[in-house]
């Protein structure tokens, strides 16, 4: 069987095409559009028709009636071709006025596609890192080395050299200090914890394992009962792993804390209900894996139990922009109010942070960067982490 395809620019080109090789008595046997891909495929004048045809298989000719020999086919058929688009004859020739308002619409469209490729191209010619002054490539390069990412650099680069008078940007230290106030308006701090004598305020941390929260536990419970004399008590429901209890339990032993360990809805109510006369009651949780959905919600039903006036979510530095931001938003679910970050002695930059920042929308409370407890904990500063952002520090 010989089938044949052919592809034009209108159906009427397709049929002549036809005609011309399998001759008037051919068969039509399929016909579709065909769009080009990419840009293209916005530009009507792009579009192809694709026609299947057969000398050999015998059905009825879709041929137009004058070349075979001005038959009806409509009669010879008994099909109704106007009321099948893959049978009906070509259209007549447009009329004038129609053939206008074509071009005009082409032109609309090739025009806006012109802009959009124009300014394609003006925002990466802008931003490409060779066009830079050179004191602009120094900073973008340390941004880099920062860990910011390219794509963050060149954002804050180009917003830079958008916003600065040329003047400034010809000093890399002037250019410097000038995104080190941009990336401090990112930022939003809470400050230290709100702790009022005679006004019980419970404190939940939670966050992945291994990210420290039962040392930073520790910091705070030291910090409030040795260095402003409130009255704190601490809660755990960390009962998956001994150690984490026995921990916490030396901890509030040297700092002279009572401390409760609890593991259902009703012992954490009897928990609370006993400390009702502290100050601030600090509560450890186990960590979570940010892709167990049914612990999240375990969590956030303990929590609610609770009734915490604050929870913070306690990440580490250490850990990847990506792996952060994902955290962030997988525990969003359990209410979280604010975000402490661990572990800054343990890395190099902290220019993965910003991402996480923008992302979770979470003020900052607390950061650490050690182990002693409590030297090595402190309340969030705006200033002093964009600077480590930045790798200024």
């Amino acid at each position: 069987m010989d089938v044949r395809t052919y592809r034009a620019r209108s159906m009427q080109e397709a049929l002549d095409m036809v005609r011309r090789e399998l001759g008037p008595e051919a068969s039509v046997l399929q016909t579709r559009d065909v769009r080009s891909s990419g840009l293209f495929r916005l530009m009507p004048a792009m579009r192809r028709v694709e026609v299947t045809a057969s000398a050999s298989v015998n059905v009825p000719s879709r041929l137009p009636r004058r070349a075979r020999g001005g038959l009806d086919l409509s009669q010879a058929t008994g099909l109704d071709l106007s009321a099948t688009p893959e049978l009906a004859l070509p259209p007549a020739p447009e009329e004038p006025q129609s053939r206008n308002a074509f071009r005009d619409e082409l032109k609309g469209r090739l025009t806006d596609l012109h802009s959009m490729v124009e300014d394609l191209c003006r925002r990466s010619q802008r931003l490409a890192p060779s066009e830079l002054p050179g004191s602009l490539f120094t900073v973008f390069t340390d941004l880099i080395e920062a860990g910011l990412g390219e794509d963050l650099a060149r954002e804050l680069v180009g917003r830079v050299q958008a916003g600065a008078p040329s003047s400034e940007l010809a000093d890399a230290a002037v250019v410097k200090e000038r995104l080190a106030r941009m990336v401090e308006d990112e930022l939003d701090v809470s400050g230290p914890l709100d702790v009022q004598p005679g006004k019980r305020r419970l404190v939940a941390l939670v966050g992945p394992t291994g990210v420290g929260k039962t040392t930073t536990i520790a910091k705070l419970a030291a910090t409030f009962r040795l260095r402003e004399k409130r009255k704190v008590g601490l809660i755990t429901v960390d009962t998956y792993r001994i150690a984490a209890v026995e921990q916490l339990r030396t901890y509030a032993d040297i700092i002279d804390l009572p401390m409760a360990v609890v593991s259902t809805p009703r012992e954490m109510r009897e928990a609370v209900a006993g400390m009702s006369q502290l100050d601030l009651i600090l509560m450890d949780t186990a960590g979570r894996s940010p892709r167990d959905d049914l612990k999240i919600q375990e969590l956030k039903a303990m929590l609610a139990e609770a009734e915490a006036d604050e929870v913070h979510l306690v990440l580490s530095s250490v850990a990847g922009a990506t792996t952060l931001a994902r955290t962030a938003e997988q525990f969003a679910a359990v209410g979280a109010t604010g975000l402490m970050l661990t572990k800054l002695d343990e890395v190099a930059n902290l220019g993965h942070v910003l991402p996480l920042v923008r992302s979770s929308r979470l003020p900052l409370s607390y950061v650490t960067d050690g182990q002693n407890v409590p030297d090595d904990i402190r309340p969030a500063d705006k200033r002093h982490l964009a600077r480590l952002i930045l790798g200024l520090q």
